[in-house]
């Protein structure tokens, strides 16, 4: 028996742990080389890693398991090769005068060690979905009872009729039995393991929290002419483009604008506490809600790129992070951070600051509020702004200034277009 061990690889030059998220091929099974066997979950992206050779696969961590990087995960064991039969081989011999005999029939299902054995992840269905063995038909290798077996069992479950009895008994049942007040409201409450992105999350925001001077400043912007530019240009720009024209590249590139004219609020103190780390470019890191947290990969050099190319830039972040398929590159970087909170209905809120950077642009619901408008009382679509900012590194006036600066481009979006 020849047998390897797979350690958790170097994933990020910071990352010293991760979590087994899932496994994707059942232990005892046999695995090709490069074959994709288990994801791990770091503080920024999910990982897939392929098995190191061929054979048969033998766990040692489990799911949702911390485990360092460099430390034993799994075992393979490369004596077995893929499609190896476990029944003796037959062989052909001349045929010698014996006395006949009777043949005899083998059983049709030879029984194995795992015949009737769940594997873990389908003993867990099992367990919360008050199933035996006896109500699973085993599919796996040698009778092996898989997750996919658990699945159609529950279905087939869920869908069966009633027992006769129980309906008897139903009809039977002339009323309910009077429920006392404190019977009729669940008391149960459980205790799940927290994700490692959500506790890298609950660490980040912490951390911002109590090391940096944070405080937020608070404007609003009159969206009229903003969305009057994007219904008169919006088809065309589709047709130009094959991307609409959202609100984010816009006030990316408000952002953009003011941060090249104001270096400080681009900045960030640097490792050691006593350097200011400046940047003649603008990443900005945009929020985006995925269903395991919130994740905040950069679009790079976005003083650059014109509307469609940070729509297609977002777009696409977007949808990778969504999908989990982010890499660590992906993740790394930002200068400045815009989060959205207005698709969720947040009229205004305090955003936390995404360290190292030093401020973060809050965007809110977009409201029909009536506003003088040269000594007349008009109905304007507004949304309140929220900048946090370092005070460590941003004085007030600074991001009072940014702010009015942001505020003034997109209420005449003609000079953020022309660059004026």
């Amino acid at each position: 028996m020849s047998i390897i061990e797979l350690v958790v690889p170097v994933i990020g030059e910071s990352i010293t742990e991760v979590t087994l998220s899932s496994w994707l091929k059942e232990d005892g099974a046999y695995v090709e080389l490069d074959e994709v066997i288990c994801e791990f979950e770091s503080d920024k992206a999910t990982v897939e890693v392929p098995a190191e050779q061929a054979g048969k696969l033998i766990w040692v961590a489990q799911e949702g398991d911390d485990i360092g990087i460099g430390q034993v995960y799994a075992k393979i064991d490369t004596s077995v090769a893929g499609g190896e039969s476990t029944s003796a081989p037959t062989t052909t011999a001349t045929p010698v005068e014996t006395p006949k005999e009777e043949p005899v029939t083998p059983p049709a299902n030879t029984d194995s060690y795992a015949s009737g054995h769940p594997s873990p992840n389908a003993q867990k269905l099992m367990a919360e979905n008050n199933l035996t063995a006896a109500d699973v038909v085993a599919t796996g290798k040698d009778g092996r009872i898989t997750q996919e077996d658990v699945q159609k069992a529950i279905a087939n479950k869920s869908t069966a009729p009633a027992p006769a009895a129980k309906e008897e008994r139903a009809k039977k049942e002339e009323a309910p039995a009077p429920v006392s007040p404190a019977a009729a409201f669940s008391r149960n409450k459980r205790e799940e393991k927290m994700s490692r992105m959500r506790r890298t999350i609950a660490k980040r925001l912490v951390s911002a929290k109590n090391g940096t001077a944070m405080l937020t400043t608070f404007n609003e912007v009159d969206l009229t002419e903003v969305m009057a530019l994007r219904k008169k240009y919006q088809d065309r720009f589709v047709e130009r483009y094959g991307i609409k024209l959202g609100f984010m590249s816009l006030f990316a590139k408000a952002c953009a604008k003011a941060l090249m004219e104001m270096p400080d609020v681009n900045a960030q103190i640097g490792a050691d506490g006593k350097t200011i780390i400046y940047h003649d470019y603008v990443d900005i890191s945009i929020a985006i809600s995925t269903p395991t947290g919130l994740v905040v990969p950069p679009v790079k050099n976005v003083e650059s790129m014109n509307f469609a190319e940070i729509e297609s830039s977002i777009k696409g972040l977007a949808k990778k992070a969504r999908d989990g398929k982010l890499t660590l590159q992906e993740m790394q970087g930002g200068t400045f951070t815009i989060t959205n909170g207005g698709v969720f209905g947040s009229m205004m809120s305090t955003p936390i600051i995404n360290e190292p950077q030093s401020a973060i642009l809050g965007m809110h619901t977009i409201q029909q509020r009536p506003m003088a408008i040269d000594g007349e009382v008009k109905i304007r679509p507004m949304m309140y702004l929220a900048l946090s900012y370092d005070h460590r590194i941003i004085d007030g006036s600074s991001s009072v200034t940014f702010l009015v600066k942001v505020k003034k481009l997109l209420e005449d979006p003609m000079t953020l277009l022309l660059d004026l």
